[in-house]
C-alpha cells in the first residue's frame, strides 16, 4: 500500500521521485500496481494497449485525482492506454501514459553536458518530437540541477504542474520526460519548485526553437531543422581577400507591411536581397532575430538564444530568407548576443531559484550599462549553452557568420565599473579568463564545424590578437570592427572644414594601426541614435556642403584599407535619426541629393568589388601606402592601395570647399598616364560635376610626394576621386 505521506506529495506537486511511484510498479510481494495521478479527471479505465481491451476501472484513492488499482494475473510490465471520463461519464480521451516509458537521455550525453564537452546540446536539451515505443511525443529536457521539483507545463496539460513532474537525471542536474500526443506547435514552459521550497515564476525553455509573439512568452514545440552546409560558394566571398561590404539591417523597420505589423521573412526575402543586391553590397548583417521581450532593445536584450523571433513568422522562414540571399549571391551574418540577457521573470534569471545562468556577485553579474544580467562565463554549462547556439545558427540555417556583441565588456571585469565595484580574476587581473576561454571555444567550434563561415567582433578596445587564431593565442575572430577609427573619422567630418587642418591626424592615425587586425570600418545603428544624429545630420556647413561632406566621407571610407559597413538608411542619408518603431524615410528617393548619394553608394561598391586593388588587400599593409598625409593647409589626403598581382588605384580627398585646381600628386611608376573612374562631386550623386572627367591625366617625370613621377589633377570641393591606370 502506497503511504498517504506519497499521494500527498504527488498532488501537490512536491514528490522528489515521481517516476518511482507512478505508472507500472511491482510492490514486494510480486503484485504489480498501476498508479497515475490525473488532477480534473473523474475515472481511468486500464486498457491494453494491444487489444484495445478494457482490464480494469483503477480505484480514485484521492478526490484530487489520485488513482490506483492493482493489475490481476500480469507479473510483468506491458503496453497499456488510459482511457478518461469527465464527471458525466463522457469518454475525454484514451492516452498513453508518461510514466510508462523509461529513461529518455543516453547517459554519453549526459556525461558530455556534464563536462560542457557538448558541441550541440540543443539536440539534447529542450522539446524534440520523438515516437517511443510506437507513441507519438515530445520528449522534454531541462538544466536545473538546483531545483527541488520540476514539471513541463501546456496547453495539452492545463498548465497544472501536478500532471507531468519530471524525472532527475542527477548526472548533469537535467530533467526529463516523454510527454505522450505533444505535437510541434503546442505551447509549454517550465514550472520549478526552489530547492527551499518556492515555486518560482514559470520558465521559458533556454533551448526553445519557437516562442509566442510578445507580449506572450510560452515557448512552441518546433521541429529541429535539417543541417544545412554553407554553400561552397559562400566560403571564397568571405575571406580575407575577398571585397566584403555589409548593408546592417534592422529588419522590423527596414520597410513595414502595414500600420504596426512586422514583416514576415517571405515579406523579406521578395525585397531586401534584391535591393541589397542592386546596391552591391556583399553581406547583410541582421540586428539581432533571437527571440527577445522588449521591442526598444532592437533585439540586443535577448531570452531566446536559439529561437528566431515571432516577429517573423515560423522560425523555418528564415531558411527560405538565408537561401534567398545566397542565390542572390548574398552572404547572411547574424547579431549574435552572449554578453547579457535582461532579467525579465519568464526568462534565465534564477533560472532554478540560484543564481545558474548568471554569475551571483552582482560585481560580476549586473551589466551596470544596460541593468541586465551577465552570463556566468566560468560555469561549463552555461559556455555549452552559448557556445551550442553560436553552432546552430551556423549550422541549421547555413547562415555566412556571427557579428557578436559587446566583446569589450566580455573581456573585462572592470568594464564600466568603478573601483571597487569588480572582482579580480584569479590572477588579479581584470580580464575575464572565462568569457576569454568562451570566444575562444566558440570560435575553434566554429572552425571545425562550420568551415567557411565567420565571426566578427564588435571590440572596442586595445586587446591584442582579437582576429588571430586561437592556436596562436588569439581570440579566433575573422574579423573586428575598428572603433578607433570610426570615432577618430567621424569626430573630424564633424569639424567645419576651415577647422580641420588642426585635427589633421583624425584621418591619418588610423593607418598606424590599420593592419593589426583584420578590421571591418563600421558606420552601424549605434551611430544614428541616442542624440547622434543621422550620418548626414553629423556633416557641418548648408544643405550643398552637408550633402557634399556625406558623400566625400563615404568616398574616403570606400578607398580606406578595411571591410566595410553601413547602417540602412545611411546610404540614401538619411535625415533624421533612425527610429525602431518607424520604417525608413524612402520617400526621400524622390529628392535627388538622397538619390544621388544612394547612387554613389552603389557606384562605391561596384568599384570595390570589381578593383582588385581597393579589396584584396584589406587586410595587409603591403595594400596601403601614402602619398600624402601632411597637407594639413589644404586638408588634402592621397594615398595608394594594391593588390597582391601589384596592381594600383590612388584615391584623392579633399576636405575643405576649396577646388583645387592643378594640384599635383605623386605616383608610382609604371603606368602612362592615370584616369579618374570616380569622383564624389560628380552631378551624378548630386556634386558640382567639377572634376577630371574621367579624361587620361599624363604622368610627368616631375618628382612630388617622393616620388620621380607626378600627374596634374582637379580636386573638386569636398571630394573623394579614385584614380586607375589608364
Amino acid at each position: 500500500m502506497l503511504p498517504d505521506t506519497h499521494v500527498q506529495a504527488l498532488l501537490a506537486a512536491r514528490h522528489a521521485d515521481p517516476f518511482s511511484v507512478l505508472g507500472l510498479h511491482p510492490e514486494d510481494d510480486g503484485q504489480l500496481w498501476l498508479r497515475v495521478c490525473w488532477p480534473k479527471v473523474a475515472a481511468i479505465d486500464l486498457l491494453d494497449a494491444k487489444t484495445g481491451r478494457k482490464l480494469l476501472a483503477l480505484t480514485l484513492r484521492d478526490p484530487d485525482g489520485f488513482f490506483e488499482a492493482p493489475i490481476p494475473r500480469r507479473k510483468q510490465r506491458f503496453a497499456y492506454r488510459l482511457r478518461l471520463y469527465d464527471p458525466q461519464g463522457q469518454v475525454l480521451a484514451e492516452v498513453a501514459d508518461a510514466y510508462a516509458f523509461g529513461k529518455q537521455l543516453a547517459d554519453a550525453e549526459l556525461k558530455l553536458l556534464a563536462d560542457g564537452r557538448h558541441p550541440r546540446p540543443y539536440t539534447v536539451l529542450g522539446a524534440h518530437a520523438t515516437a517511443q515505443q510506437g507513441v507519438a511525443g515530445v520528449r522534454f529536457a531541462v538544466w536545473a540541477p538546483n531545483a527541488k521539483r520540476v514539471s513541463v507545463v501546456g496547453d495539452f496539460n492545463q498548465w497544472d504542474g501536478r500532471r507531468h513532474p519530471m524525472r532527475y537525471r542527477h548526472e548533469a542536474g537535467v530533467w526529463e520526460i516523454f510527454v505522450p500526443h505533444v505535437i510541434e506547435g503546442d505551447l509549454y514552459k517550465f514550472e520549478l519548485l526552489s530547492r527551499d521550497g518556492a515555486l518560482l515564476p514559470l520558465k521559458a525553455d533556454p533551448y526553445a526553437r519557437a516562442a509566442q509573439l510578445r507580449p506572450e512568452t510560452a515557448s512552441k514545440v518546433a521541429p529541429l531543422p535539417p543541417v544545412r552546409a554553407l554553400p561552397e560558394a559562400r566560403g571564397d566571398a568571405n575571406r580575407r581577400h575577398a571585397p566584403i561590404s555589409i548593408y546592417e539591417v534592422h529588419l522590423p523597420s527596414w520597410r513595414r507591411v502595414g500600420q504596426g505589423a512586422f514583416p514576415s521573412w517571405d515579406d523579406l526575402a521578395a525585397a531586401l536581397p534584391d535591393y541589397a543586391l542592386e546596391m552591391g553590397f556583399t553581406h547583410l548583417e541582421l540586428l539581432p532575430i533571437t527571440e527577445h521581450p522588449f521591442d526598444g532593445s532592437w533585439g540586443y536584450q535577448t531570452l531566446g538564444l536559439y529561437a528566431a523571433s515571432a516577429r517573423f513568422g515560423p522560425p523555418e522562414g528564415l531558411a527560405r530568407f538565408v537561401d534567398a540571399c545566397h542565390a542572390r549571391g548574398l552572404g547572411v551574418l547574424l547579431d549574435w548576443v552572449p554578453a547579457h540577457f535582461p532579467s525579465d521573470a519568464h526568462g534565465l534569471a534564477q533560472f532554478d531559484g540560484t543564481a545558474l545562468y548568471e554569475y551571483a556577485d552582482p560585481r560580476e553579474g549586473v551589466h551596470r550599462d544596460w541593468n541586465t544580467l551577465i552570463p556566468n562565463y566560468g560555469r561549463y554549462e552555461v559556455r555549452e549553452f552559448l557556445a551550442g547556439s553560436a553552432l546552430y545558427w551556423l549550422e541549421r540555417y547555413a547562415v555566412d557568420g556571427l557579428r557578436v556583441d559587446a566583446v569589450a565588456s566580455m573581456l573585462y571585469r572592470d568594464y564600466s565599473r568603478p573601483e571597487g565595484q569588480w572582482i579580480p580574476n584569479i590572477h588579479g587581473g581584470r580580464e575575464n579568463l572565462e568569457a576569454i576561454a568562451l570566444l575562444q571555444q566558440v570560435n575553434r567550434v566554429l572552425g571545425s564545424e562550420a568551415p567557411g563561415a565567420i565571426t566578427i567582433a564588435e571590440e572596442s578596445t586595445a586587446f591584442p590578437l582579437v582576429s588571430a587564431p586561437t592556436d596562436v593565442g588569439g581570440l579566433g575572430f575573422h574579423y573586428k570592427w575598428n572603433m578607433g577609427w570610426m570615432n577618430d573619422t567621424l569626430a573630424y567630418i564633424r569639424q567645419d572644414p576651415i577647422h580641420r587642418r588642426w585635427h589633421h591626424e583624425k584621418i591619418s592615425f588610423g593607418l598606424s594601426y590599420a593592419f593589426s587586425e583584420n578590421y571591418v570600418l563600421p558606420i552601424s545603428h549605434d551611430e544614428v541614435v541616442h542624440g547622434k544624429g543621422s550620418m548626414l545630420a553629423k556633416m557641418p556647413g548648408d544643405d550643398w556642403q552637408r550633402f557634399a561632406n556625406l558623400r566625400a566621407y563615404y568616398g574616403f571610407m570606400w578607398g580606406h584599407p578595411g571591410k566595410k559597413l553601413l547602417f540602412m538608411g545611411q546610404e540614401f542619408a538619411q535625415p533624421d535619426e533612425w527610429h525602431h518603431d518607424a520604417h525608413l524615410p524612402w520617400r526621400r528617393l524622390d529628392d535627388p541629393r538622397h538619390a544621388g548619394v544612394q547612387a554613389l553608394v552603389r557606384d562605391l561598391n561596384k568599384l570595390y568589388r570589381e578593383e582588385p586593388a581597393l579589396h584584396k588587400l584589406d587586410c595587409e599593409a603591403a595594400g596601403f601606402e601614402w602619398l600624402s598625409n601632411d597637407d594639413a593647409e589644404n586638408s588634402v589626403f592621397a594615398w595608394i592601395r594594391r593588390d597582391d598581382a601589384g596592381r594600383a588605384a590612388i584615391v584623392v580627398c579633399n576636405f575643405t570647399p576649396v577646388p583645387r585646381l592643378g594640384y599635383r600628386v605623386g605616383v608610382p611608376p609604371g603606368a602612362a598616364a592615370w584616369r579618374e573612374v570616380l569622383n564624389t562631386d560628380s552631378a551624378h550623386y548630386g556634386g558640382s560635376n567639377m572634376g577630371n572627367q574621367h579624361a587620361a591625366l599624363p604622368v610627368e617625370a616631375v618628382a612630388e610626394h617622393g616620388r620621380e613621377q607626378s600627374i596634374v589633377m582637379t580636386l573638386p570641393p569636398l571630394s573623394a576621386v579614385f584614380l586607375v591606370p589608364d
